[in-house]
């Protein structure tokens, strides 16, 4: 297990030097009441007063109940300011403004975290503040993200921990039980969860990251993942470049 005492303490100078380099005077980051933004909210906080969490429901009717409700709580146990901003009007008018052609799933599925992406920068442009990120190891490695959505970041400080390790850094950290117990999800949409799409646990996973232990069956879900996914974890192809 990592030094989860001497991890704080690295991480929370590691934002500070990031602000100071930037002239930034404050952080903003997306509270969706999950696991990694509850942990980057709280690192934040600690280095820097200025922290304010956005709360962004996007259509999922879970993001007006649970999602919320625990964003709430994270906030309010750790001092964290929180602004509350409803896209789902913006999603719809999107998703209309586009013409006549159907969206397919994927694509109104990734409107949401891009949508919340252009309102945390908005508020940081504004305010002089960094925007967090909030992805973990596990996820990039398999391309659980949005492309310029919930990818894009001025800066991430939890990018190298796996999920695993994000929840114990949480119970180091004294996170609430309904953070810690909470199934994870990008709640996109009702009913959806990291786990049930991928097809995967987030255990086996990080078995295969941490210690390159995995079934056949894992392997060939994960390399699927990684693969196909390739083009999120690199910049844009240029000519010449």
């Amino acid at each position: 297990m990592r030094d989860y005492k001497l991890e704080t303490k690295q991480r929370i100078e590691f934002i500070r030097g990031l602000m100071e380099a930037a002239g930034a005077v404050g952080i903003v980051f997306g509270n969706s009441g999950g696991k990694d933004s509850a942990l980057v909210g709280i690192l934040c906080k600690m280095a820097c007063d200025n922290t304010v969490g956005l709360i962004m429901p996007c259509g999922s009717q879970r993001n007006y109940g649970m999602d919320k409700d625990d964003a709430e709580r994270i906030a309010e146990q750790y001092g964290i300011a929180t602004r509350f901003i409803d896209l789902s009007d913006a999603r719809n008018e999107m998703i209309r403004a586009i013409g006549e052609a159907p969206l397919d799933e994927a694509a109104v599925t990734n409107i949401a975290p891009r949508l919340r992406m252009i309102a945390l920068y908005a508020v940081a442009a504004n305010e002089k503040r960094l925007v967090a990120g909030t992805g973990n190891a596990s996820e990039r490695y398999m391309g659980y993200f949005t492309k310029w959505g919930d990818g894009a970041c001025d800066f991430n400080p939890i990018a190298d921990l796996t999920v695993s390790e994000v929840y114990e850094f949480l119970r180091f950290l004294n996170a609430p039980d309904c953070i810690i117990n909470k199934a994870p999800s990008a709640g996109l949409f009702d009913g959806q969860t990291d786990e049930g799409e991928m097809g995967i646990t987030y255990v086996n996973i990080d078995r295969f990251l941490l210690h390159g232990e995995v079934n056949e069956f894992d392997r060939a879900i994960i390399e699927k993942f990684h693969k196909s996914s390739g083009h999120k974890r690199k910049m844009p192809v240029t000519f010449g470049g």
